[in-house]
């Protein structure tokens, strides 16, 4: 019976394919000929017609249209081609390590152990690195990184997370179950704007996001399609937080939407600023007040640099307040290992603590990220190491001092040579670079530029920084691509590159900016 249904399948084969052939030999032309009906060929199901219309909507400027066509001058390099320059420099994005910065020893050794075990036997690793590796591993599956974890993360971890969150903020109480390891602070951030979004029409979720603000959040919005909200931050005050501004923006919002969570930026992604402390109080009021929902993405907390300015979290903030503020605003604050003085951006990790959710919505929010399995063991692991650095009782903790000071202070070194240079330009305007790793500065750009950008469909600030790329190879990322107040133009820059890089670009920046005045306003060097 089953040699019969064999040869009755062959010869049904043989009539629409001629002779037969197995299926793993039938050509790629076979193939084609037998998808077509008519004459016609099969159309495809999915196509920018019948695209999901929310992920056409999605934008992501810091890799955009600027950062394909520096990879497109890079081959071009690489292939012998000449330009006015003999390489691009990416300052587009906040990756230490592509700009040169070198890893963290520590963080390293822990998880090279973490990976593979053997190396345990070697005497060219640290006991402290050692034992930290051993916990981890006695917390996996099989005593193994390959292994999954929890979907909220490895317990030990998880638990060493809440040590230091107590630590940071002096005492505050942290629940190691209110801590749910990530990948990276961005799937955090997109998993807790699942829970938020819902609604239609007038009663759909709106998210106050800063602006400007990191692309993540309008990507995230549009996907979902909630209603984005914008807030301003306040350029002519160093990007200060104006509480006056949230309640503009949230009580124009609930004319078409309703507004239900606040998001933050501190220190800020553009921007560099670090919110002080009433500031923070002011928002946690306002949130209070208003019954939002807080995200506080924190993930550049140890990178403050500016001397009179401190990192504050929300939520020690939040308690400082008070039991009927601490009991009851809904907050989640984020953190990665890709920022800080690690850079760790390759291994994707990340954490969130969740403060005051509902039981029930908790229960959810694990059951969503039981979807995705679990956040990888490696990039826990390097989160594990950041929360729980040698001590100074340690025979590593030395080095590892060292490492972490020598890589903040530079920063805090590039931070003031950014500000300074830039600032010396015509037509250039930058705040203090406070904290994170960005240079968010303002540019005039002359209304005959602005009207050849209109002729070509794009942002005037899109023109410039094509310009500056195909003229310099400097790379950085228009500040449309953030949001900005209308008639402002800007661009992010990271100040990670080397101080000697860092000067190149910045030269090149000047230069580049005095001849496209000249260009545009048809002005000589001494008008300017």
């Amino acid at each position: 019976t089953i040699n019969r249904s064999i040869h009755t399948a062959h010869a049904r084969c043989r009539g629409s394919l001629g002779p037969w052939l197995p299926m793993r030999f039938i050509t790629a032309e076979a193939k084609a000929s037998a998808g077509r009906l008519d004459g016609k060929m099969r159309e495809k199901t999915l196509t920018m017609d019948t695209l999901n219309p929310q992920v056409k909507a999605v934008e992501y400027a810091v890799r955009g249209p600027i950062v394909l066509k520096a990879g497109e001058i890079e081959r071009y390099l690489e292939e012998g081609g000449t330009k006015p320059f003999s390489e691009v420099i990416k300052a587009n994005i906040g990756d230490a390590h592509a700009m040169g910065q070198q890893p963290i020893t520590f963080l390293r050794q822990v998880v090279a152990l973490c990976t593979f075990p053997e190396l345990m036997d070697s005497p060219s690793f640290p006991e402290d690195a050692k034992w930290r590796a051993r916990r981890i591993l006695q917390g996996c599956g099989g005593h193994s990184l390959g292994s999954y974890s929890a979907s909220p993360g490895v317990e030990c971890i998880r638990k060493d997370i809440a040590a230091y969150i107590e630590q940071r903020d002096e005492g505050v109480p942290s629940d190691w179950e209110n801590i749910y390891l990530t990948t990276g602070a961005s799937d955090g951030i997109m998993t807790i704007l699942r829970l938020l979004v819902s609604g239609k029409d007038s009663s759909r979720t709106g998210v106050m996001i800063p602006i400007p603000q990191y692309p993540l959040y309008s990507a995230a919005i549009s996907e979902m399609d909630a209603v984005q909200v914008n807030y301003y931050l306040d350029e002519d005050n160093c990007w200060a937080l104006d509480i006056n501004e949230l309640h503009r923006a949230y009580q124009a919002a609930k004319q078409h939407c309703q507004p239900r969570v606040i998001c933050i930026i501190n220190p800020g992604n553009p921007t560099g600023q670090v919110q002080s402390k009433k500031c923070i109080e002011e928002v946690l009021h306002f949130a209070y007040e208003e019954n939002l929902f807080v995200m506080s993405d924190e993930v550049y907390q140890d990178n403050v640099y500016a001397p009179d300015c401190q990192f504050h979290s929300f939520k020690k903030v939040l308690y400082e307040m008070g039991p009927e503020y601490f009991s009851s605003v809904e907050l989640v604050s984020f953190h990665s290992t890709s920022k800080g003085y690690t850079g760790e951006c390759g291994f994707r990790g990340g954490y969130m603590e969740v403060i005051n959710m509902d039981p029930e919505v908790k229960a959810q929010l694990v059951k969503l990220l039981s979807v995705r399995l679990c956040p990888p063991l490696a990039g826990q692991a390097a989160m594990d190491v950041i929360v729980n650095p040698p001590q100074p009782e340690e025979h590593t903790f030395k080095q590892f001092h060292q490492e972490k000071s020598s890589v903040l202070g530079a920063l805090a070194e590039k931070a003031k040579l950014t500000e300074q240079i830039l600032n010396s330009v015509p037509g250039i305007k930058c705040n203090p670079v406070q904290g994170s790793m960005y240079a968010f500065p303002r540019i005039f750009i002359p209304p005959k530029a602005v009207e050849e950008a209109k002729a070509l469909g794009m942002q005037p600030d899109m023109l410039y920084c094509l310009r500056l790329l195909e003229e310099t190879g400097i790379c950085v990322v228009p500040g449309s691509g953030f949001g900005q107040k209308d008639r402002t133009y800007h661009f992010r820059m990271t100040i990670l590159p080397s101080i000697e890089k860092l000067n190149v670009l910045l030269g090149k920046v000047r230069d580049f900016h005095i001849s496209f005045l000249k260009e545009y306003s048809g002005l000589e060097w001494d008008e300017i």
